[in-house]
């Protein structure tokens, strides 16, 4: 069994800006094929339009509501959504609310910097 604590995930910011705390991350936790981690954008706030070449993400929002980027479309997310990023796609998350927006990502496989690459505003 391979259990984390909440409280001992120590947030930190990703490549595109968002803060995150990893839940579950092999690199952390042992051996796994997917990672889940909580992502929080701060009310305003938006993170950098990205790609992950191999990764696909699932979000799931858990708290909030914004507005998420998702190959050359916006369109509005709050809590109960959830949404398939397939690897490659140009994507971003604005938070339009007035609280903190939090989202669950799932990442298969689990998360990376190296496989984060950052994209000009224009998202291509």
């Amino acid at each position: 069994m391979v259990k984390s604590e909440y409280t001992k995930a120590k947030p930190y910011v990703t490549r595109d800006g968002t803060l995150i705390r990893e839940l579950l991350h092999p690199g952390v936790h042992g051996p796994g094929r997917v990672s889940l981690a909580e992502a929080v954008v701060a009310p305003g706030a938006e993170s950098v339009r990205h790609r992950h070449p191999v990764a696909e993400e699932l979000y799931h929002v858990t708290r909030g509501e914004g507005t998420l980027f998702l190959d050359g479309e916006w369109f509005s997310v709050q809590t109960g959504d959830t949404v398939r990023i397939p690897p490659g796609a140009a994507h971003a998350v604005k938070n339009t609310g007035k609280g903190p927006l939090h989202i669950l990502c799932v990442c298969v496989p689990p998360y990376s910097h190296g496989d984060t690459v950052l994209l000009p505003e224009d998202g291509l």
